[in-house]
């Protein structure tokens, strides 16, 4: 009888598994190695460019996929995320500069001026003539009109002055006392440039070289009732014409049209502004009953426009000690101010629409 043969066996589950694993985790370690997104060390941390590139690689395999070609350079994500990858990498490293006033240019041009261009150019769609009238470099008084019963005026000067002149130049406001005395407002407002509204800083200023601005109407001007609106408020005793005689630094006339509708105030409740330590507190058609919402301001159509410069240069050092000049050169300014803000008013048709 033949012996039996065997059967050949042929496994089913044999090491063809284990090779098929072992080759898929050598492909996703080669693949790792060439991914920007991966480091050779676990423990370093992904710089702003290899943050960029795999967002690149997204949008890119995204435009792909939707059949879209993808654009050479980063898209705005990428931008956006580089950005804030390299705003904190200057902050931690400390490699910025701050100046004698706490003037912070990096966290100005980063988160300042972003957030109030959004008022700038969404929100009261500001415009802007006479830039032109503004130095290039070296010292000038920014002279404006005050009102809208909160200093948004200050600020969209500030950025009509940075956004619009050729230089990209920085608007340094002598503000209220009262601004640096709130928690966080006042170390905001140093941060942005600002400092005191008193004759020694304005002079340092001018004498540094910046361009600063003034609001001569101080509270007068912020805190006055709807019915006067356009009115200028009297200029004070013309202590910021004596800081631009003595830093022979020229006053540049600066009218702003559209800050008076934002709050309408019809009444000053002068008790509660008593109590609470204000120099005013406003009634508007939204405030206080509407709560927060009344804090939101109106959306009116804004022009800024700065006037022809005042030369302060054929004036003597005596010329700033002189009661008789600083009030003829202060009465010069407001005329020039009012006349310039009656102009823009006969030419605008709605508050809203301009």
């Amino acid at each position: 009888m033949a012996a039996e043969s065997k059967a050949k066996v042929i496994p089913l589950h044999g090491n063809s598994s284990r090779s098929s694993a072992a080759r898929r985790a050598a492909a996703r370690s080669d693949s790792a190695r060439r991914h920007p997104s991966v480091l050779a060390d676990p423990g370093s941390r992904a710089s702003a460019e290899q943050i960029a590139a795999v967002v690149r690689e997204i949008d890119q395999r995204r435009s792909s996929v939707s059949g879209h070609s993808a654009d050479d350079g980063p898209s705005e994500l990428a931008k956006g995320i580089a950005a804030v990858s390299e705003f904190i990498r200057t902050r931690m490293t400390g490699e910025y500069s701050v100046d004698e006033f706490g003037f912070d240019p990096h966290i100005t041009n980063a988160i300042f001026l972003p957030l109030l261009r959004t008022f700038f150019r969404s929100w009261f769609r500001v415009e802007v003539s006479g830039i032109e009238n503004l130095p290039e470099n070296g010292a000038a008084l920014v002279v404006a009109n005050h009102a809208g019963v909160l200093p948004f005026d200050g600020l969209m000067t500030q950025v009509a002055v940075h956004d619009h002149h050729p230089l990209n130049r920085d608007l340094r406001l002598l503000a209220a006392d009262l601004v640096f005395d709130l928690p966080m407002v006042g170390a905001a407002a140093r941060k942005a440039g600002h400092t005191m509204a008193c004759t020694a800083d304005a002079h340092r200023l001018l004498a540094n070289g910046e361009l600063t601005a003034v609001f001569p109407e101080g509270f007068k001007g912020l805190g006055k009732n709807f019915k006067d609106r356009y009115k200028l408020q009297r200029f004070g005793r013309g202590g910021f014409v004596s800081a631009a005689l003595r830093a022979q630094a020229p006053i540049v006339p600066c009218s702003i049209v559209g800050s008076e509708e934002i709050y309408p105030m019809m009444a000053d409740v002068k008790l509660l502004a008593r109590l609470l330590g204000l120099p005013y507190f406003p009634v508007t058609p939204l405030f206080p009953l509407a709560g927060p919402l009344g804090l939101v301001p109106l959306p009116s159509k804004w022009h800024i426009q700065f006037g022809e410069p005042i030369e302060t240069t054929d004036y003597d050092e005596s010329a700033a000690d002189d009661p008789m000049i600083t009030f003829e050169l202060t009465d010069q300014v407001r005329e020039t101010i009012q006349h310039t803000l009656y102009q823009l008013l006969a030419g605008r048709r709605n508050m809203f629409f301009g």
